[in-house]
């Protein structure tokens, strides 16, 4: 009997572990690993995902927590226009180590810690970076598009103050 009541119960205990695994895809993948410190003092904060954006499939910046990174348009790369409230609903992707920050993977642009009004602020091709608070998982997608000004950083976002490569309404420069 008691040999049925461990049987029954690592079952059900195995049976919660798949449904919790299953039950956390949240339709996004990772294409990055998390990393750390290398040997060139290089800190991986930024890896990147695929996530749907205006109904397409699309390749993201993400932090390492698989969380989506945004771009706000009124920034420039030498000031932060989101500050105060707006940076407690977009909290802004602050690097705290030493050294430079990263990528998990090779990335066309560049990244780089500018001193703004929100602290050591990462930038991607000289963008100040952003989370969403209302983006409770990773791989999602709720800021895009807010007000016109807000977007989904790319690896192929453009550099700060560049024209798009290919003008498009959605921020994209693909």
């Amino acid at each position: 009997m008691i040999s049925l009541k461990r049987t029954f119960l690592g079952i059900s205990i195995l049976a919660i572990a798949l449904t919790v695994v299953a039950c956390g895809n949240s339709g996004y993948t990772n294409t990055g690993s998390i990393g750390g410190t290398t040997p060139t003092s290089t800190v991986s904060i930024i890896t990147t995902a695929t996530a749907t954006v205006n109904g397409q499939s699309v390749t993201i910046l993400t932090n390492t927590q698989g969380r989506t990174l945004y771009y706000f348009k009124p920034d420039t790369a030498t000031k932060t226009a989101c500050t105060g409230a707006c940076a407690g609903n977009w909290p802004p992707l602050l690097f705290t180590g030493t050294g430079t920050p990263g990528s998990a993977i090779s990335l066309p642009g560049t990244l780089s810690v500018a001193t703004l009004e929100n602290r050591q602020q990462v930038e991607y091709n000289g963008h100040p970076l952003y989370t969403f608070g209302q983006d409770t998982a990773p791989g999602q997608t709720n800021g895009e598009g807010i007000k016109g000004i807000w977007f989904v950083a790319t690896p192929t976002l453009s550099v700060q103050g560049a024209p798009q490569a290919t003008p498009t309404s959605n921020g994209y420069g693909y």
